[in-house]
């Protein structure tokens, strides 16, 4: 890419931004629209402008963003979005710190040199190197002094790195335990998960297996359990009832609306009752609906009875009474056989993955290497086309491959801009075909909580964007260029390798840049999510849960948000040293996402879960990832520039891993356990056990008719006081 196509990129993007930023001062004004730009503080019952639209500026929401506290995020969006934020700034803190030592070191030291226009037509990158590559670690000659300045830099880089990362999870860990030690009665805290449970003594129902063990182990504290069941023809059913309550709903709307349309008695809708509605007898919408609504009820409840006492599985949940026991049951060994009886955290009842509490211990285990070696063979499937696109989509390869191309290529304002987006567009594009992928995936190991899977699928995704994105487009476009002259001296390919690291720096310059003016700027507009529920709110809804679904936003996607962050990291630590330009770009990026994602999370997205910031340790591992990736890049450059000290940078990569072994011993314990001391915090208030209990029955189950009596099997020996159990 030449200097032209990337300032092309680099303004255009810029430009983009503007529109989008205006667009969303105007649109988010429109009362039409607070649903859409505002359904995080309507659906906590909060005005959405606080003030008024008329009197507001179409900048306040910058102010807002900057002054609210990190309270405020907690109180609207959780604190496993407060954490996220806590990993956003301390990314900021790295890049600007680094930046303000190496931009004013380094550009000077770099741009000095002249080792590009030295090595003339005998470089290995020619056609590559620009006006940007004279600022870079790549114009300094070989075995010069001036590589010194280069090696404290990336000395320095990686001691801000661990300053601001011990800080980070002190400051996280201190947060959890916080909000773990909350007066506030939370069901989960009460509730441990029971998996791989032995098989049945005789004459013992399941029920009676699990009451009688905890009861002999926690005589105290254990209030009932509720042992798991097969559901999935309950949930059937209740989903298809669920499903007629709603066209219920609908046909009712549509009944109304009618009658205000000029016509007194209305038209009352129908349908046709065979084949997706198009075929068979037309009959009333409204009369049919009911009518199969009476006819599936009984069948629910019938089919709950039978699921209740004869579809009990081997995992169940246990209740305490108070949530230092729960804390101490979820940290204990109870068998001397690790596949027998293993005791954990209850996630919320909202994320539970139902179907996989009943998975076996040694099934876990193999289905997790089952799918690391899917992963695996996928990284490496994808890895050919991605490198194929780093290498395709530049316009001299595809003169070649297409020659017919060549009149339309040539024109050159259309050569600017395709040389401009081409490949960074492509390369999103493919990205975005993983994420769905890589947590079904997750879940297909067993695991048992949402927030669980998304955390598995989130460090797939990372390995994926690491060694396809930043490893595969560097290696692979490099190799498609150079190949004669590997082909020659085999030899040459990790001087080739190293020496086109800075040629690739305009393209993760560029790369960076349309992720955070275009995406940010999308993410701010919210264009697509609007245009979509004006569609659907003029041609597909009728009732008022329909509207909500339709401008319903969801969370903030940490699988694949925070994936797509890590993979900045990598390159901006990978390049701050030699192509110290990336830094301002890196820097603006976190810098515009905190503060456009700090107002998305105090007044867009809802939490589908809290974890309590379990996220933080992957997000931790990562970034010593990322800077493992920097210090091991670094050591192979240094020495492709044939610098003899470059030895001095073989501590870091140990000083990183001896980093990495001292947090995880002092702070990730509490990450994965709940300490004691913070779960013997009084309550404000005595819970209610029952309440706790029934919350987490799941939709399918729960029923206000059911008779204890009717389910012996399935009711805790130990209270006996008006529910049922799963």
């Amino acid at each position: 890419m030449d200097f032209d196509s990337f300032l092309t990129s680099l303004g255009t993007s810029f430009i983009i931004f503007v529109v989008l930023m205006c667009l969303f001062a105007w649109l988010s004004s429109k009362p039409g629209n607070t649903v859409v730009y505002y359904p995080n503080r309507i659906l906590k019952g909060l005005d959405p402008w606080e003030g008024g639209s008329r009197t507001r500026n179409p900048f306040t929401w910058i102010k807002e963003a900057m002054s609210s506290s990190e309270q405020d995020v907690i109180n609207m969006s959780g604190l496993d979005t407060a954490v996220y934020f806590v990993f956003m700034s301390t990314v900021l803190g790295i890049f600007a710190l680094s930046g303000i030592i190496l931009l004013p070191a380094l550009l000077p030291v770099a741009a000095t040199d002249d080792s590009i226009q030295a090595a003339g037509k005998n470089t290995t990158s020619i056609g590559t190197f620009n006006d940007l590559d004279k600022l870079s670690m790549g114009n300094i000659t070989a075995k010069s002094s001036r590589l010194w300045a280069f090696l404290v830099a990336t000395y320095w880089v990686s001691f801000v790195t661990y300053f601001l990362l011990w800080r980070g999870y002190k400051h996280v860990s201190e947060l959890r335990a916080d909000a773990l030690m909350s007066p506030e009665v939370r069901p989960q805290q009460f509730a441990v998960l029971v998996r791989d449970l032995p098989d049945l003594p005789k004459r013992q129902s399941r029920k009676e297996q699990v009451d009688s063990y905890f009861k002999a182990i926690y005589p105290d504290t254990f209030y009932r359990s509720m042992v798991v069941t097969n559901n999935k023809e309950a949930n059937k059913i209740y989903e298809e009832l669920e499903g007629y309550k709603k066209k219920l709903a609908r046909a009712e709307a549509v009944y109304a609306e009618s009658k205000s349309a000029g016509k007194p008695e209305g038209t009352r809708p129908t349908i046709k009752t065979g084949f997706l509605g198009l075929l068979g007898k037309r009959v009333d919408a409204i009369e049919y609906y009911n009518e199969k609504i009476k006819e599936i009820i009984p069948k629910l409840e019938a089919e709950q009875k039978i699921t209740l006492k004869e579809k009990q599985l081997g995992a169940a949940l246990v209740f305490f009474t108070s949530r230092v026991a729960a804390a101490s049951a979820a940290q204990s060994l109870h068998a001397q056989l690790v596949d027998t009886w293993t005791v954990s955290d209850a996630p919320e009842s909202r994320e539970l993955i139902w179907n996989n509490l009943n998975i076996k211990f040694f099934q876990r285990q193999i289905r997790q290497y089952v799918v690391y070696v899917i992963v695996a063979l996928t990284i490496m499937f994808y890895m050919i086309p991605i490198g194929l696109i780093s290498a395709l989509t530049t316009l001299d390869n595809l003169k070649k491959i297409l020659p017919f191309l060549k009149p339309v290529i040539n024109i050159t304002a259309l050569k600017t801009v395709l040389e401009a987006y081409l490949p960074q567009i492509a390369l999103i594009v493919f990205l975005a075909l993983l994420p769905k992928l890589l947590l079904f995936l997750s879940k297909t190991e067993g695991i048992p909580a949402v927030s669980h899977a998304v955390r598995a699928a989130s460090g797939k995704y990372f390995y994926f964007t690491v060694l396809n994105v930043f490893i595969g487009v560097t290696v692979g476009g490099t190799l498609f260029k150079t190949f004669k002259s590997i082909e020659k001296d085999p030899n040459s390919i990790v001087d080739v390798l190293a020496n086109s690291l800075p040629g690739n720096a305009t393209f993760f310059l560029t790369y960076v840049a349309l992720q955070f003016f275009v995406g940010y700027g999308l993410e701010l507009s919210r264009i697509v999510p609007l245009i979509i529920y004006h569609l659907k709110r003029k041609y597909l809804c009728k009732t008022e849960a329909e509207l909500k679904e339709a401008w319903f936003p969801g969370d903030l996607g940490y699988g694949t948000r925070v994936p797509s962050d890590m993979l900045i990291v990598t390159i901006v630590f990978c390049y701050s040293c030699i192509a110290p330009l990336i830094i301002p770009f890196g820097v603006v990026y976190f810098a515009l996402g905190w503060l456009i994602l700090r107002n998305q999370a105090l007044k867009v997205y809802v939490p589908a879960y809290e974890s309590y910031g379990r996220m933080w340790p992957h997000m931790f591992l990562r970034l010593v990832a990322a800077l493992l990736l920097y210090q091991i890049t670094m050591l192979g450059y240094f020495g492709s520039k044939k610098f003899i000290y470059v030895g001095f940078l073989i501590p870091l990569p140990i000083l990183s891993l001896i980093f990495v072994y001292i947090c995880q011993k002092r702070f990730y314990k509490s990450f994965s356990d709940t300490a004691l001391e913070v779960a013997s915090r009084e309550l404000k208030e005595t819970p209610s056990m029952e309440h706790i209990f029934r919350s987490y029955i799941p939709l399918s189950l729960n029923s206000e008719k059911v008779d204890d009596d009717q389910f012996e099997d399935a009711l805790s020996q130990a209270s006996r006081s008006g529910s049922f159990v799963v």
